[in-house]
């Protein structure tokens, strides 16, 4: 999962150390939304924290709540561990990944299929990763990685939001080709259309953009990351904050002036006009994918500061490099208009750093999401942990999920999958045990597609290996995707597990000695749960 951007600028200098370094920027917020005053005909009113229906005479509850990691493909940074490995030792390493998802109690995870103008896919618009294969020749390993990691992902009921880096063309030299042409792989797009390509920086840092102000370059983006999006039963579009890249100083221009020259209005400033040509590539992007898989969700993880107070008085309360004016993303209009699902602003900042404090650049960006339908997830600096200051506090993001639950924040994204499996001075282990410790539903999103099953069948309960298993059977009508078991605690009956349908037991992992009552539900692609199963118990 990915890492402040390049260069920041006037950021914390150990965010631009890691930035520089990994090339990535992904800094995700969690979005809060007011519950509506009624729920939309034929689908069920989910109260905060909770889950609707009875198991018996009981009510049930489950927590509603986005919980992902990125896995970085760039570099290695996460995945492969190597380029070149073996179709066997991928797919191996692939699956560790997965399954630390599920023993954090994930519900999702955010996978670098297009970090640079390349593809972990067969492509007609890219090239093959030189990350998986090892090669720069464009030539295929032989196998369809994305078609494996979505299938495994969903085995364990984890979404894929696949990841894109829509603008980059190469990665600096020497570990990527750079700006040179000779270097990037024989059918990269880029070698047919060098006029849609433009290097900056300038020197041995230089890397290929696709320029955002070219309409026949954008749609070409667009069309190479939708390639996917039809071919794949991927759940969601994910970009960070790469688009315009971020300022080098030194004299460094980003060389877009043959494009700049043709734009049809001639009264724009550049400033504007790279706006404008950003916002079209969100606005297409989230047009054509709600045309082509409407139950498919858009969302942007961007630089976690829109604009500061002191230069425009609805920005937030921070001193920190904005992207309005740094990098050209408009992140306030996307939220605004509405052409995101989700959006998860990197807050990799600690809570009372000066120029960007956690606790007051969160409350911006949930009163941003307020009243809009679009879900609020923040990006979460594990990589931080354990650097100078207040990351050296092993509560650090701790402390920062209980301010997301004090503003209304419906998920967590987090950077990345490395930093959560070596849990650095405690840090996951801690905020798992005091925010992760049960299993948690997606937040449902009123524009998917609603087609809750009904209550499914619970037909027996047996123990087993130390854990217990449900058997069920769905009813007639909508088949569920997946499920939800319950079992009764008391008053309430509590969430224990879930998984895909299609395996027909539902297993409680860790039940208690005594004897145990559990209640099922079914629920669609989009999370939506549809009514409870009756009771079934198992004795001791």
């Amino acid at each position: 999962m990915p890492r402040p951007p390049a260069r920041l600028v006037l950021i914390l200098a150990a965010v631009l150390l890691g930035v520089a370094v990994l090339g990535l920027g992904l800094l995700r917020a969690a979005t809060y939304e007011e519950p509506d005053p009624a729920p939309i005909a034929g689908q069920q009113a989910v109260p905060a924290g909770g889950a609707p229906g009875r198991c018996g005479t009981v009510p049930v509850r489950a927590t509603r709540e986005l919980r992902g990691m990125w896995l970085t493909t760039v570099m290695n940074i996460d995945w492969p561990s190597r380029p070149g490995l073996p179709k066997e030792q991928v797919q191996a390493e692939y699956l560790r990944w997965l399954d630390l998802a599920v023993a954090q109690h994930h519900n999702a995870i955010f996978v670098h299929v297009r970090p640079s103008g390349d593809a972990f896919w067969p492509s007609a618009y890219a090239p093959w990763s030189e990350w998986l294969t090892g090669k720069r020749d464009g030539r295929s390993p032989g196998w369809d990685p994305m078609e494996f990691m979505v299938a495994e992902a969903h085995a364990r009921n984890l979404e894929f939001h696949a990841w894109f880096n829509p603008y980059r063309g190469s990665q600096p030299a020497p570990a990527g080709p750079g700006a040179d042409f000779a270097k990037l792989a024989p059918n990269h797009p880029l070698l047919k259309h060098r006029d849609w390509a433009i290097a900056y920086p300038d020197g041995k840092t230089a890397r290929l953009y696709f320029d955002p102000g070219n309409p026949a370059a954008r749609r070409f983006v667009e069309d190479a990351m939708l390639e996917a999006v039809g071919k794949y039963d991927v759940d969601g579009v994910h970009f960070d904050d790469f688009f315009y890249p971020y300022p080098e100083g030194g004299g460094n221009e980003f060389r877009d002036d043959a494009s700049f020259a043709k734009r049809a209005d001639k009264s724009q400033s550049r400033a504007d006009w790279r706006r404008q040509n950003v916002d079209t590539l969100v606005r297409e992007m989230s047009e054509r994918i709600r045309t082509l898989k409407p139950w498919v969700k858009f969302g942007i993880s961007p630089f976690g500061i829109w604009r500061n107070k002191a230069t425009d008085p609805a920005g937030s309360d921070s001193n920190g490099l904005e992207s309005y004016d740094a990098i050209y993303a408009d992140t306030r209009t996307w939220v605004r208009e509405r052409w995101l699902d989700y959006i998860v602003p990197q807050l990799y900042w600690a809570i009372g750093f000066a120029k960007a404090d956690y606790a007051k650049v969160l409350p911006w960006w949930s009163a941003l999401v307020k009243g809009t339908g679009v879900q609020l997830y923040i990006g979460q600096g594990d990589y931080r942990v354990g650097e100078k200051g207040p990351w050296r506090q092993p509560d650090q993001i701790e402390r920062q999920l209980a301010l997301n639950d004090r503003y209304g924040v419906q998920g967590s994204v987090h950077f990345s999958a490395k930093q959560i499996r070596e849990d650095r001075l405690g840090a996951v282990t801690r905020y798992r045990t005091r925010h992760y410790a049960t299993p948690a539903l997606v937040p449902t999103m009123r524009r998917l597609p609603l087609r809750p099953p009904e209550a499914p069948r619970a037909t027996a309960a047996r123990r087993t290996d130390g854990k217990v298993a449900v058997e069920w059977q769905a009813r007639g009508g909508t088949e569920p995707v997946s499920w939800a078991l319950y079992r009764v605690d008391g008053a309430v009956a509590n969430l224990v597990a879930t998984g895909r349908a299609g395996k027909q037991d539902a297993v409680d992992p860790a039940p208690p000695a005594g004897p145990a009552t559990y209640c099922l539900s079914g629920l669609d692609r989009s999370g939506n749960e549809g009514a409870i199963s009756d009771p079934v118990s198992v004795s001791p």
